[in-house]
């Protein structure tokens, strides 16, 4: 018999039969490919028969016309995998998806290109698009339910209802959707208000909906919008993301099964998301900046309290929200899931460094410029970039102002640590003195995030408009990209006297293990900066939480010498680490139902 999935007025039809979709949201890029047969498996023990994913154009096409499907970025093997172990498909392509991801998911060459206007009907932006979808869609198509695949249904555009009105550029995406995927049920999703509803309208698209509790009245406007179609919240709240100096979010399993019920009792369809959150590997986290002032960067951890952890264990919420599906399911709840094996308790001492300054021509090629480049303008998607100057003397109480900073600076006078900036902070400047003889600068800029969401996204990272010294502009830059994409050539030297510097430093050193299993680095002692493990960017760390450890998944380690790299921007403690079997956090935040009934606003 021929596949075929499709809706009528009150339910969802595969196979002319009625259907509920059941469905949690992983996404594949966030989770190392050796593990997603299990965390599918254990969707599908949940009592799910549908898994969920964005698709991020930045991972895919990092440069234009150059793409990436392979890997932790092979979405065929993950969609394949899926459909091997029965479960359906839910694709969400964007071209925006937000996600927690670093600028909502789009390319940063995108805002190099003649400042393109984005997610509006602005020619090159539709271009691009195409460009893209043409390749993605390649393959893609093969795996539509109605061709014989497992993906059910594909989102267009992500609550663009919440960003913009510009209908034109709706439709023509629409049609570049057309032009690459036949016979496919679309969806839109927008958060449950009028306005939102009418401004991402999509022709021929299912409206579906957001929020993480008061379900039957967010429905009754989704219902008064489209009255002759099935309910489907397409993301429910499971729990939240956390974000750099603030608290762990914590939704209760009694909270969260309560609302599931209470979704399906209405007898829609549903997506918990997240059903596993995973991790931000490398620099991909983004940011929230409603306001264009309050910066708040995503941590590497993007656990979000899900019902399986960030390594990939069930968690009492996964209990309590597989008893609610049994009883719609009219199954058994499956076993209790054995917590996968970890690394004991093991310390790890640093003897290897590199100091920065006198590394950094192993590892960067200078760019000489009148004026501070943004990343994009240097094709640099993220990491670090170092600004260098020389200025004559004296200067007495000056004062160095930059403007336009793009995340978080820190400031040397002679190679000498001097003071940070940080583009949350009041002041942009700081005070400084210059000897007789003259000072090089040197400004080293991290890029923590673009914004994901908001009329913020499409940021330039870096130094956007210039530095000022006593209100003139500084000029002759000499300039070192640092995406810290290759550190082999980095020439280590023992630190005989294990003594921190006081400097940005990479430490190294090797360990060994005899069985590769999880584990989390404790940061504890460590300022702030980025960890690497074999050559793969683990992510970033921070002192100021509330994340306290990163995550190791076991098939990133190997049976022996293991290679552990640390990229320190100050000064830390000591020189050593330990691997722990659980993760840390700060302080913790309870989600209380009052907080979860606004965030649908995301304000």
């Amino acid at each position: 018999m021929t596949q075929n999935f499709t809706y009528n007025k009150d339910s969802f039809v595969k196979d002319g039969k009625p259907f509920r979709i059941l469905s949690g949201s992983i996404h594949y890029f966030r989770v190392v490919p050796e593990y997603w047969e299990d965390r599918l498996t254990k969707l599908k023990l949940l009592g799910c028969n549908t898994v969920d994913t964005f698709i991020p154009w930045k991972l895919h096409e990092p440069k234009e016309g150059k793409y990436d499907f392979n890997g932790i970025l092979d979405l065929e093997k993950f969609i394949q995998t899926a459909g091997k172990l029965g479960l359906l498909v839910i694709l969400r392509p964007g071209p925006f998806i937000c996600a927690e991801l670093d600028s909502g998911g789009l390319p940063s060459w995108l805002v190099k290109q003649c400042d393109v206007s984005i997610r509006c009907s602005n020619t090159r932006f539709l271009e691009a698009v195409d460009n893209y979808f043409k390749q993605l869609f390649t393959v893609v198509n093969n795996y539509l339910y109605n061709n014989g695949g497992p993906v059910i249904m594909v989102q267009v555009e992500n609550e663009y209802g919440a960003y913009g009105n510009d209908s034109t550029y709706l439709h023509k995406l629409k049609r570049i959707y057309d032009n690459y995927l036949t016979d496919v049920l679309y969806i839109s999703a927008d958060q449950p208000g009028q306005n939102d509803l009418r401004n991402g309208h999509i022709e021929d698209a299912l409206v579906t909906t957001y929020f993480g509790s008061k379900a039957t009245e967010r429905f009754n406007i989704i219902r008064a919008q489209q009255p002759d179609a099935p309910l489907f919240c397409l993301e429910y709240w499971s729990g939240w993301y956390d974000y750099w100096e603030g608290n762990h979010h914590i939704r209760s399993a009694e909270s969260t099964a309560e609302t599931l019920d209470e979704i399906l009792s209405t007898g829609a369809s549903v997506n918990i998301y997240m059903f596993h959150g995973g991790t931000n590997f490398g620099f991909t986290n983004g940011a929230t900046c409603h306001d264009g002032v309050d910066y708040k960067p995503v941590v590497t951890s993007y656990d979000y309290d899900a019902l399986l952890n960030e390594a990939g264990d069930p968690t009492p919420k996964y209990y309590a929200c597989q008893k609610v599906l049994s009883r719609y399911t009219k199954t058994e709840p499956s076993k209790m899931i054995t917590p996968s094996d970890r690394i004991e308790k093991k310390n790890i001492i640093f003897p290897k460094r590199a100091l920065l300054f006198e590394s950094i021509k192993h590892i960067s090629t200078p760019i000489l410029s009148p004026t501070p480049l943004t990343m994009e303008a240097l094709e640099q998607d993220s990491g670090f970039i170092l600004y260098r100057t020389k200025v004559d003397g004296p200067y007495e109480d000056a004062e160095l102002k930059i403007l336009g900073l793009h995340d978080r600076a820190l400031i040397f006078i002679n190679k000498k640590f001097y003071n940070t900036l940080y583009r949350n902070e009041i002041s942009n400047k700081i005070v400084i003195d210059i000897p007789v003889k003259g000072a090089q600068i040197d400004i080293l800029v991290e890029n923590m995030g673009r914004i994901d969401y908001g009329p913020y996204i499409g940021e330039k990272k870096g130094i956007t408009h210039g530095v000022q010294l006593n209100n003139r502009f500084l000029f002759e830059w000499e300039i070192y990209p640092l995406p810290l994409d290759d550190l082999s050539a980095l020439p280590f030297e023992i630190n005989s006297t294990y003594k921190p510097e006081t400097t940005p430093t990479f430490y190294s050193t090797n360990f060994s293990i005899e069985r590769p299993r999880d584990t989390f680095i404790d940061m504890d002692g460590w300022v702030k900066g980025v960890c690497f493990i074999n050559g793969f960017n683990l992510g970033r760390y921070w002192q100021k939480g509330p994340q306290e450890t990163l995550y190791v998944p076991g098939p990133l380690l190997r049976k022996g010498k293991n290679e552990l790299t640390i990229f320190e921007l100050h000064s830390p403690l000591e020189l050593s680490i330990e691997l722990v079997k659980q993760p840390r956090y700060g302080k913790s935040s309870q989600i209380k139902k009052s907080i979860l009934s606004r965030l649908f606003s995301r304000t």
